[in-house]
């Protein structure tokens, strides 16, 4: 038995290898977000997932929905008792992991099967999940989004893919001097108590290689929509809400998750702004998002 610890977005987990084929080799994304059991011990743990090949669930759920996970359908059954079963599947439609959690997502156990590749998109994805949906509660939403930094401010792309967040972001990255990305998929965006909104790099970040363990003040959103010119507009508060919860992961047929988002949504909308980007792919694009999300009219 080998437990490995990790702090993402200031909160603690743990994950706990059970046999000898599993190890946090299959995590190398999470690597920088590492942590030391004394750490862990500091503060209460998000949740516990246990890594156990030989476990195998006494009963089968009830189907109740399906889970979109970047283009990933996981399946997702839920028992009598309220606890949840979720089958990740990759795209090729292989069962790559089986993971049964508490109602509340503070533990899980999950079984691992296939190849190396294989298991590490399984436990990455359970990971992924659990963190999204044991935290949605407090005050905490991991997002569709592509992010970058500036200045210590963060600013976040949404749209749904295809529309060219990551290429959006890239031409910040080109064209808007002292820029960096932070996150190209699933950011961590949390509220918190003394009214700080932050977003935080996490380990997952889609196709692009993107793991840091950093963080930025969140100063605005970008929903884009590709055309063939640049135009930008504030959206108005129900815009903005209905722009940002659809970016977030979350289940909607689970009450304490699905009012939970909801509420976070609603308080980042009190304090950031969410604009409306009709876009080209090009430079004057992202200097005009940059000056209207910065409130900056002499940019680099």
């Amino acid at each position: 038995m080998v437990r490995t610890f990790y702090r993402v977005g200031d909160f603690n987990y743990c994950v706990d290898f059970r046999d000898n084929r599993n190890t946090e080799k299959l995590l190398g994304s999470s690597q920088s977000f590492k942590i030391s059991a004394s750490e862990a011990e500091k503060e209460p743990l998000l949740f516990e997932l246990v890594v156990d090949d030989a476990w195998r669930p006494i009963q089968k759920g009830k189907e109740i929905g399906i889970f979109d996970c970047g283009g990933n359908n996981h399946g997702v059954y839920v028992l009598e008792d309220g606890s949840y079963q979720i089958l990740v599947c990759d795209v090729n439609d292989n069962h790559c992991c089986l993971m049964q959690a508490t109602s509340d997502f503070s533990s899980a156990t999950v079984c691992l099967n296939g190849n190396e590749n294989m298991r590490s998109f399984g436990l990455n994805n359970a990971l992924m999940m659990m963190y999204a949906f044991s935290s949605s509660d407090k005050m905490t939403v991991l997002m569709h989004s592509s992010v970058v930094r500036k200045e210590g401010r963060g600013y976040l792309c949404l749209g749904v893919s295809g529309t060219g967040k990551s290429t959006h972001t890239s031409n910040w990255l080109k064209y808007i001097q002292g820029t960096e990305l932070i996150n190209d998929d699933n950011p961590v965006v949390r509220v918190f108590a003394n009214g700080d909104i932050r977003v935080f790099g996490s380990p997952w970040s889609g196709k692009t290689p993107c793991y840091k363990n950093v963080f930025a003040e969140v100063a605005g959103f970008l929903q884009l929509k590709q055309a063939p010119y640049n135009r930008i507009e504030r959206m108005s508060i129900v815009d903005g809400f209905a722009a940002l919860l659809p970016s977030c992961s979350v289940m909607k047929w689970d009450r304490r998750d699905y009012v939970g988002v909801c509420d976070t949504v609603s308080k980042m909308l009190e304090q950031i702004p969410v604009f409306f980007l009709e876009n080209l792919p090009n430079e004057e694009a992202c200097r005009l998002s940059y000056s209207m999300l910065s409130g900056e009219k002499d940019y680099a």
